[in-house]
């Protein structure tokens, strides 16, 4: 391999985890974000205090995210301020006035997810005042898209949606993303797959040192 390349190898967020046991196995691999679902009507829900507590067991180099759907900016500058998550991700209808107002309250970074469905959609992802925009099919679905369309954004993005340990190099490659972001792709009847989360990230890893 060439001393002279750099190759820029995505990072990695195991998004939905839930237990003690999912955390110990975020410990060993190291991605640089897991995510903490703190949405009632979610089926990874965890509570605030479930949160606090997975938290602590948190290799402190990982960053955690807190998933939330149209929250209370108060709620969500609360966890933040508290350090029980890092980074705030927002999947609802959250606007940059909404970013803005919530940055009064924390300096923490702010992710905002957006459904790419068409090119059009593009133009709101470039907008966007969030620190990181994430890009997905649909809120959980676990289903692909057609990446083609991701062409026209210019910034740096998290990819998610129907990622799996099996196409995730081939999304990579495709794609280039900053990150990329999975969480029903590294299940077996619904519970995190400890097999499948080492699969995904010894394939992101591998297939990032191939790609300039």
């Amino acid at each position: 391999m060439p001393e002279n390349i750099v190759y820029k190898c995505p990072k990695i967020k195991l998004c939905g985890l839930s237990s003690a046991q999912d955390i110990e196995a975020a410990n060993v691999l190291k991605p640089e974000f897991i995510g903490f679902v703190l949405w009632e009507k979610s089926k990874r829900n965890v509570s605030k205090d479930k949160a606090a507590e997975l938290k602590k067991l948190l290799d402190p180099q990982i960053k955690a995210v807190g998933v939330f759907v149209d929250e209370e900016i108060e709620v969500v500058a609360d966890l933040l301020n508290k350090n029980i998550i890092d980074i705030a991700q927002l999947h609802g209808k959250e606007d940059n006035s909404y970013i803005a107002e919530l940055r009064k309250k924390t300096d923490k970074p702010v992710i905002k997810a957006f459904q790419v469905k068409s090119s059009e959609d593009v133009a709101e992802v470039e907008s966007s005042d969030a620190d990181y925009v994430l890009i997905d099919s649909g809120q959980g679905t676990g289903k692909a898209f057609d990446w083609k369309i991701l062409e026209g954004v210019k910034r740096d993005f998290f990819l998610a949606g129907g990622l799996y340990p099996e196409n995730v190099a081939e999304a990579v490659r495709a794609v280039k993303p900053y990150a990329v972001d999975v969480s029903s792709g590294i299940e077996t009847d619904g519970k995190k797959d400890r097999s499948k989360m080492e699969s995904f990230v010894r394939n992101v890893r591998q297939t990032g040192k191939d790609v300039p």
